[in-house]
C-alpha cells in the first residue's frame, strides 16, 4: 500500500514570476522581490492584479521584452541600438514619436522577419495538406 503524501505547493523565484507577469523585477515591491511566489499566487496576480501591478504594467518601467514589443522591434534590435535599460511607457512613446533612424531600421527588419515567418508557416501548411 502506498502512503499518501500531502501535495506540495509549486513555488517559483520572484524573477521567474516577474518574467511570467512581464514586469521589471527591480520595480516591484520589496515583499515580492524577497519572497517566493506560489502557482496560486501567480494565478491570483494575473486574474486580480493589485494596484502596484496595474500601475507597473501601465507606466513601467518595462522589461526589455515588453519595450521591444511596444516599439515593434526585437530584443536583439534593442541591443544593437544600445538600449539596455528598462524604459517607462513615457520613454517608449518619446522614442516612437521621435522615430530615430535605428528604430525605423529595426522595425523594417522585424517586419521582414514576420513576413518570412508567415511565408514559411504557409509553406509548411501546404506541405501538410498534400500529405
Amino acid at each position: 500500500m502506498t502512503s499518501l503524501k500531502p501535495k506540495t505547493t509549486q513555488t517559483m523565484k520572484p524573477a521567474t514570476a516577474a518574467k511570467k507577469l512581464e514586469i521589471y523585477l527591480p520595480a516591484t515591491p520589496a515583499e515580492f522581490q524577497e519572497g517566493v511566489v506560489s502557482r496560486d499566487e501567480l494565478n491570483s496576480l494575473q486574474t486580480d492584479p493589485p494596484q502596484w501591478l496595474v500601475e507597473l504594467r501601465k507606466n513601467g518601467p518595462h522589461p526589455r521584452s515588453v519595450v521591444a514589443a511596444r516599439l515593434g522591434v526585437s530584443t536583439s534590435g534593442l541591443a544593437r541600438a544600445g538600449v539596455t535599460e528598462a524604459l517607462t511607457t513615457a520613454q517608449i512613446q518619446e522614442l516612437r514619436d521621435a522615430a530615430p533612424e535605428w528604430l525605423q531600421r529595426e522595425q523594417s527588419i522585424q517586419a521582414e522577419v514576420r513576413k518570412e515567418e508567415l511565408r514559411l508557416k504557409e509553406k509548411q501548411a501546404q506541405r501538410a495538406k498534400r500529405r
